[in-house]
Order: C-alpha cells, then structure tokens, then sequence
C-alpha cells in the first residue's frame, strides 16, 4: 500500500526531504508515486496540513 497526497496538500515542501526514495514530485498539489512508495510512513508525520494518508 502507499500513501497518497489529498487537495489538502497546501506545497509546503515539508514532506519532500522527509521521503527516503524520493516518490515525492512537487506541483500545485504534491503527488506520491505508488511504484516508488515504500510506505514507511515518514512524509505522513512531516505534513503540517495532515494531507498524507495510506491508501
């Protein structure tokens, strides 16, 4: 399972350093890949708008 990044996201930045494979892309709305994903739940924690969820 990976996470994935609602319309809340508000591209702060926050999660990106946090992400250990970099499934992170920046944008209006970050997104996660789910390929790269690896699901250990680091960016979850690092989000301040609570945007990141597990799928």
């Amino acid at each position: 399972m990976a996470h994935v990044i609602s319309e809340d996201c508000i591209a702060c930045g926050a999660c990106l350093p946090t992400c250990p494979v970099e499934a992170i892309s920046e944008g209006d709305i970050y997104s996660i890949d789910a390929d790269v994903c690896t699901d250990c739940g680091a960016c979850v924690e690092s989000c301040p708008v609570d945007a990141i969820a597990q799928l």
